[in-house]
Protein backbone atom coordinates (compact mmCIF):
# COMPACT_ATOMS: atom_id res chain seq x y z
CA UNK A 1 0.00 0.00 0.00
CA UNK A 2 1.38 3.45 -0.75
CA UNK A 3 1.84 6.51 1.44
CA UNK A 4 -1.35 7.65 3.39
CA UNK A 5 -1.60 11.71 3.61
CA UNK A 6 -3.73 11.81 6.28
CA UNK A 7 -5.21 9.70 9.35
CA UNK A 8 -8.56 8.55 7.75
CA UNK A 9 -11.39 8.68 10.72
CA UNK A 10 -13.90 5.86 10.41
CA UNK A 11 -17.91 5.79 11.76
CA UNK A 12 -19.66 3.19 12.54
CA UNK A 13 -23.18 2.45 12.50
CA UNK A 14 -25.45 -0.58 13.38
CA UNK A 15 -28.09 -0.64 10.85
CA UNK A 16 -30.37 -3.66 12.30
CA UNK A 17 -27.59 -6.15 12.96
CA UNK A 18 -27.43 -9.09 14.67
CA UNK A 19 -24.30 -7.51 16.72
CA UNK A 20 -22.52 -10.22 15.64
CA UNK A 21 -20.47 -8.02 13.04
CA UNK A 22 -20.55 -5.01 15.57
CA UNK A 23 -18.22 -6.83 18.30
CA UNK A 24 -15.96 -7.63 15.07
CA UNK A 25 -15.75 -4.10 14.50
CA UNK A 26 -14.77 -3.61 18.02
CA UNK A 27 -12.49 -6.21 17.81
CA UNK A 28 -10.59 -4.86 15.15
CA UNK A 29 -10.31 -1.43 16.98
CA UNK A 30 -8.70 -3.50 19.77
CA UNK A 31 -4.34 -3.75 20.46
CA UNK A 32 -4.94 -7.45 19.41
CA UNK A 33 -6.03 -6.54 15.67
CA UNK A 34 -4.78 -2.90 15.91
CA UNK A 35 -6.56 -1.44 13.15
CA UNK A 36 -5.16 2.15 14.46
CA UNK A 37 -1.63 1.34 13.15
CA UNK A 38 -2.94 2.54 9.49
CA UNK A 39 -3.96 6.04 11.28
CA UNK A 40 -7.66 4.99 11.24
CA UNK A 41 -9.43 6.85 14.18
CA UNK A 42 -12.89 6.04 15.24
CA UNK A 43 -15.16 8.80 15.40
CA UNK A 44 -18.90 9.45 16.33
CA UNK A 45 -19.11 12.57 14.05
CA UNK A 46 -20.07 11.82 10.75
CA UNK A 47 -18.72 15.67 9.27
CA UNK A 48 -15.50 14.49 10.55
CA UNK A 49 -15.75 10.65 9.23
CA UNK A 50 -14.01 9.53 5.68
CA UNK A 51 -15.14 5.96 5.91
CA UNK A 52 -18.90 4.70 6.81
CA UNK A 53 -18.42 0.99 8.24
CA UNK A 54 -22.12 0.06 8.32
CA UNK A 55 -23.22 -3.40 9.48
CA UNK A 56 -26.68 -5.21 9.22
CA UNK A 57 -29.86 -4.62 6.81
CA UNK A 58 -31.38 -1.61 6.23
CA UNK A 59 -35.22 -1.32 7.08
CA UNK A 60 -38.14 1.39 7.26
CA UNK A 61 -36.65 3.04 10.15
CA UNK A 62 -33.14 3.68 9.53
CA UNK A 63 -32.97 4.76 5.84
CA UNK A 64 -33.27 8.49 6.37
CA UNK A 65 -30.44 8.00 9.69
CA UNK A 66 -28.20 6.08 7.00
CA UNK A 67 -29.15 8.50 4.52
CA UNK A 68 -28.78 11.61 7.02
CA UNK A 69 -25.26 9.94 7.60
CA UNK A 70 -24.13 9.34 4.49
CA UNK A 71 -25.11 13.06 3.53
CA UNK A 72 -23.16 14.97 6.82
CA UNK A 73 -20.08 13.52 5.46
CA UNK A 74 -17.22 15.66 3.86
CA UNK A 75 -15.82 14.34 0.39
CA UNK A 76 -14.01 12.02 -0.62
CA UNK A 77 -15.62 9.51 1.53
CA UNK A 78 -15.97 5.73 1.55
CA UNK A 79 -18.38 3.43 2.38
CA UNK A 80 -17.81 0.09 3.60
CA UNK A 81 -20.53 -2.46 4.34
CA UNK A 82 -19.97 -5.28 6.38
CA UNK A 83 -21.20 -8.83 6.83
CA UNK A 84 -23.96 -10.55 4.53
CA UNK A 85 -27.20 -8.55 6.04
CA UNK A 86 -25.16 -5.35 5.04
CA UNK A 87 -24.73 -6.74 1.50
CA UNK A 88 -28.23 -7.86 0.55
CA UNK A 89 -30.18 -8.59 3.98
CA UNK A 90 -28.67 -11.59 5.09
CA UNK A 91 -30.75 -14.02 7.10
CA UNK A 92 -32.90 -11.53 7.71
CA UNK A 93 -33.66 -10.57 3.81
CA UNK A 94 -37.31 -12.45 4.30
CA UNK A 95 -38.59 -10.40 7.28
CA UNK A 96 -41.31 -7.91 6.68
CA UNK A 97 -39.07 -5.45 7.69
CA UNK A 98 -35.66 -6.04 6.09
CA UNK A 99 -35.83 -3.92 2.56
CA UNK A 100 -32.34 -5.11 1.54
CA UNK A 101 -28.37 -4.27 1.81
CA UNK A 102 -27.06 -0.79 2.37
CA UNK A 103 -26.51 0.00 -1.50
CA UNK A 104 -30.66 -0.12 -1.45
CA UNK A 105 -30.01 3.58 0.28
CA UNK A 106 -26.57 4.35 -0.47
CA UNK A 107 -23.62 4.18 -2.51
CA UNK A 108 -21.37 1.16 -1.56
CA UNK A 109 -17.56 1.09 -2.27
CA UNK A 110 -16.83 -1.91 -0.37
CA UNK A 111 -18.30 -5.26 1.00
CA UNK A 112 -16.54 -7.36 3.30
CA UNK A 113 -18.56 -10.93 3.61
CA UNK A 114 -19.15 -12.83 6.79
CA UNK A 115 -21.71 -13.86 9.45
CA UNK A 116 -20.08 -12.11 11.26
CA UNK A 117 -17.42 -11.09 9.39
CA UNK A 118 -13.88 -11.50 11.20
CA UNK A 119 -11.38 -8.49 12.22
CA UNK A 120 -8.90 -9.57 9.79
CA UNK A 121 -11.77 -9.34 6.92
CA UNK A 122 -12.61 -5.73 8.53
CA UNK A 123 -9.61 -4.49 8.42
CA UNK A 124 -8.91 -5.76 4.70
CA UNK A 125 -12.19 -3.48 4.16
CA UNK A 126 -10.70 -0.48 5.48
CA UNK A 127 -7.50 -0.46 3.74
CA UNK A 128 -9.25 -1.28 0.23
CA UNK A 129 -11.22 2.11 1.34
CA UNK A 130 -8.08 3.96 2.35
CA UNK A 131 -6.64 3.33 -1.05
CA UNK A 132 -10.40 3.96 -2.96
CA UNK A 133 -10.17 7.43 -0.63
CA UNK A 134 -7.09 8.38 -2.02
CA UNK A 135 -7.73 7.50 -5.70
CA UNK A 136 -11.31 10.00 -4.88
CA UNK A 137 -8.97 12.66 -3.52
CA UNK A 138 -7.37 12.95 -7.22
Amino acid sequence: MGYIKKSPWILHYDGSSCNGCDIEVLAALTPLYDVERFGIINTGNPKHADILLITGGINAQNISVVKQLYEQMARPKAVVAIGACAANGGIFAECYNIIGGVDKVIPVDIYVPGCAARPEAIIDGVVKALALLEQKGH
